[in-house]
């Protein structure tokens, strides 16, 4: 069966072009009604221009589906909650955020500037609270939600001259693993994204042949399919591009667990040290003290009884 958006409402940030744009367009296609979020700022986070939101939506619309632009900064906590206002006031409702917005500064570590390190952040995390802060409570009363955030390779396994950005990114796996939690009893679903494709950012670190090889189209089918009603798993981080797909996770090593009978000393973690550091038997965490297998196992024990 066709997965449909019908009677839905999504908001995606940063969707005037690359990634955000051809979301946009497939959850058009697929039924559901638009905010078209974009600053139209540069690569570096400088600037704005209304033109690109609302290009996404004049395609949208010539295509007969339903959007609206909005240009607020997700920077701003202003901003975030204008955007789900505008989602609530035009179409009454909101089912689907993407928070895709985003912006590069790379350099080297010892030459980045503390405005490098706080405009990523700002753009990125920050960017991500400020939606997710104005649609939660929307989520909560209507008991759905589907949200995607992004992360990167760069956050996930790291890459040279990406502190910044890389450490935005792996936050937004903390921040993905609380609300999952506190999301499931609303039946809110929160995933994350660690696309490579070709957009303006990746423009500047990619040659131009894998930027045109590297379309954002191959991410799409596994943004929509998390963001769908189909989609009953959350916490889950999808590596997706160049037609790829697979999961990323955070594991936790079965270690040595000799309790607090005696204090150790750092002579003794160098002699366990390969026990300690093994990955052999590693799982999956749902939370701090449960693994997810004991967690779906407490779900399924739960829904039978």
């Amino acid at each position: 069966m066709a997965i449909s958006f019908e009677g839905q409402v999504a908001l995606v940030t940063g969707a005037g072009a690359g990634l955000g744009r051809a979301y946009a367009i497939d959850l058009a296609r697929r039924g559901a009604k638009v905010v078209v979020n974009d600053l139209g700022g540069d690569p570096a986070g400088t600037g704005e221009n209304r033109a690109p939101a609302q290009k996404v939506v004049d395609e949208i619309k010539a295509a007969g589906g339903e959007a609206v632009a909005n240009f607020d900064s997700v920077a701003s906590y202003d901003g975030g909650f204008n955007m789900v206002k505008q989602a609530m006031d035009t179409y009454g409702r909101l089912d689907v955020v993407i928070c895709n917005a985003g912006i590069l500064r790379d350099m080297a570590f010892h030459n980045m500037a503390e405005e490098d390190w706080d405009k990523i952040f700002a753009v990125h995390i920050k960017g991500s609270f400020t939606v997710l802060r104005a649609a939660w409570p929307v989520f909560r009363q209507q008991s759905y939600g589907r949200v995607v955030l992004t992360t990167s390779s760069s956050g996930i396994w790291g890459q040279f001259g990406q502190a910044n950005y890389g450490a935005a990114k792996t936050a937004m796996l903390g921040f993905m693993n609380v609300l999952k939690q506190e999301g499931a009893k609303y039946n809110v679903m929160v995933n994350t994204v660690a696309p490579v494709a070709g957009t303006r950012l990746t423009a500047q670190v990619m040659s131009q042949e894998m930027v045109d090889r590297l379309k954002p189209e191959y991410v799409v089918p596994a943004v929509v399919y998390m963001v769908s009603k189909e989609n009953t798993d959350t916490g889950v981080v999808i590596e997706a591009g160049a037609g790829n797909f697979s999961r990323a996770a955070i594991v936790k090593g079965p270690g040595v667990q000799p309790g607090m009978a005696d204090l150790k000393d750092a002579e003794w973690i160098g002699e366990n040290w390969a026990a300690i550091t093994s990955l052999e038997g590693a799982e999956p965490m749902w939370r701090t003290g449960q693994t997810l297998a004991d967690h779906l196992k407490e779900v399924a024990a739960a829904k039978q009884g």
